[in-house]
C-alpha cells in the first residue's frame, strides 16, 4: 500500500501526499575515493534528561554515537563537534569534549578507515569587546591541546570572541599565528561565514568577504605547513572557487557551501573541492553513492543521485541558515536514527509546519525518506501536534 500523509500547502489548503519508493543506495565502493569527505554530525538529544533544554545540553550518547557508526559503515569522515552539533548554540565546551573523547573511541574501536576531525574553538570563553587577544588565545590554546590529548585532528573553528575583540586583521593574524605555530599536526581552518552565525560578521576583519579572504590566503601562506586546508562555509560558488584557486600548494579546499556543493566537489579544469559539509549528514547514503559514482568517472550516475538533493539542501539551509539544524536532525528521526524530534537546545521549535512539510516532499523526491512507511506515520504525528488533520 502505498504511504500517504496530509500536509500543508503555502495556500493554506491540506493535500494528501503519497510517498515514493525510496532510491536505494549499494553499499561503498571497494576502490578508494578521489575526495576527502567529512559529513558534520548532529548530536541527539536524550528527551527524558532533567534539564531546561535552552539552558543546558544532555545528549543521547548511544544514538549519537550508533549515527556516527552510520556515517563510517559508508565511508564518510566525521567532523566532529561543529555547529552542525549546535556547538556554541546550545552545546557548550564540556559537553563538546566529552562528545568528542567518546568519538575518538569509538573511531578506534570501528576501524583505521574511520576518519575523525574535531572543532577546537573559543565558546568557553563569553565574547566581549573588552577582551584581550592573550585571553583569545589562551582559549584556543586550552581546546587545541585537548582535541590533541583525545587523540583527533583539529578543525580550528572560528572564535565569537576573536570576532567581538578584534581591531582588524593584524589581529587575526596574530592569535592564528600563535596557534598555528603551537599545533603538533596540520588543522583545517574553518571559515563560518555570517549567515550561519551571525556573531562572525566582519571576519578576519572586514565586512567585505573578498578582502576578507585576502588576510586569510595571507594568513595560510605564512603557515601552510601547520594547515591541511580550509573549508568555506559562504554559499557562494564563485569565492570558494576564486580562493581554491589561490591556496598554496598541497593546502586543500573543502568545501561548506551546502548550495552548491556538487559541481564545487566535481570541479573544473583541474581545480576542484573536498568536502566539509552539514548537509552530508541529511544525505549521507546519497553522497557516499555519489563520491564513489565520482571515483568510477561515472559523472552521470554523480549528478543523477546528487541533483535531486540539492533542493533539499538549499531548503534546508534556507535564511536564517543557522536554524539548518532544525532540518537536519528531522530527517534523521524520520528515518529511524533516533526515537524522537527533540533537540539540544530546544530548537526543534526553529522552523515552521509549511517549512518541516515542504521538507518532507523534497526528502521524498530525493529517494532519501528509507522507510516510507515510518516517515509518513512519523510526519502524521508531527502534523496532528501543530494542528494539521485533526
Amino acid at each position: 500500500m502505498t504511504s500517504q500523509v496530509i500536509l500543508p500547502r503555502a495556500d493554506g489548503a491540506l493535500e494528501t501526499y503519497r510517498l515514493s519508493p525510496p532510491r536505494r543506495f549499494g553499499p561503498p565502493a571497494s576502490a578508494p575515493r578521489t575526495r576527502i569527505a567529512y559529513s558534520a554530525a548532529h548530536v541527539a538529544a536524550d528527551p527524558l534528561a532533567d534539564v531546561n533544554p535552552w539552558l543546558a545540553s544532555a545528549p543521547d550518547w548511544e544514538a549519537t554515537m550508533a549515527f556516527r557508526r552510520h556515517l563510517w559503515s559508508l565511508g564518510l569522515g566525521v567532523a566532529e563537534a561543529m555547529d552542525t552539533a549546535q556547538r556554541g548554540m546550545g552545546l557548550d565546551w564540556p559537553t563538546s569534549l566529552e562528545l568528542i573523547r567518546r568519538s575518538v573511541a569509538e573511531a578506534r574501536s570501528f576501524g583505521p578507515g574511520a576518519l575523525i576531525a574535531s572543532g577546537a574553538g573559543t565558546d568557553q570563553l563569553a565574547p566581549r569587546p573588552d577582551l584581550t587577544l592573550d585571553q583569545v588565545i589562551a582559549a584556543y590554546e586550552e581546546q587545541c591541546a585537548a582535541v590533541e590529548a583525545a587523540g583527533s585532528r583539529i578543525i580550528l573553528m572560528a572564535s565569537r570572541a576573536l570576532a567581538a575583540c578584534a581591531k582588524g586583521p593584524q589581529d587575526y593574524a596574530h592569535v592564528c599565528g600563535r596557534i598555528l605555530s603551537g599545533v603538533r599536526e596540520p588543522v583545517i581552518l574553518h571559515w563560518l561565514g555570517e549567515m550561519f552565525d551571525p556573531a562572525l560578521a566582519g571576519y578576519w576583519g572586514h565586512d567585505d568577504h573578498w578582502r576578507a579572504m585576502d588576510v586569510c590566503l595571507d594568513i595560510i601562506a605564512a603557515h601552510a605547513d601547520k594547515v591541511d586546508g580550509i573549508k568555506v562555509s559562504l554559499l557562494s560558488e564563485d569565492k570558494e572557487i576564486a580562493m581554491r584557486a589561490r591556496l598554496p600548494a598541497g593546502v586543500r579546499m573543502y568545501t561548506g557551501d551546502d548550495f552548491n556543493y556538487p559541481a564545487l566537489i566535481a570541479g573544473a579544469d583541474g581545480q576542484f573541492s573536498h568536502a566539509l559539509l552539514g548537509i552530508f549528514d541529511a544525505i549521507a547514503p546519497a553522497a557516499a553513492a555519489a563520491l564513489d559514482a565520482l571515483a568510477a568517472g561515472d559523472m552521470e550516475t554523480y549528478r543523477d543521485i546528487l541533483a535531486p538533493t540539492v533542493p533539499l539542501s538549499r531548503h534546508i539551509f534556507r535564511a536564517p541558515t543557522r536554524f539548518y539544524k532544525t532540518g537536519i536532525v528531522f530527517l534523521a528521526w524520520l528515518n529511524g536514527f533516533q526515537a524522537h524530534f527533540t533537540m539540544v537546545g530546544g530548537q526543534e521549535s526553529a522552523r515552521s509546519t509549511l517549512h518541516l512539510a515542504e521538507l518532507f516532499r523534497l526528502a521524498d523526491r530525493a529517494g532519501l525518506l528509507s522507510d516510507p512507511e515510518r516517515a509518513a506515520e512519523r510526519m502524521a504525528l508531527v502534523m496532528r501536534q501543530r494542528g494539521v488533520g485533526v
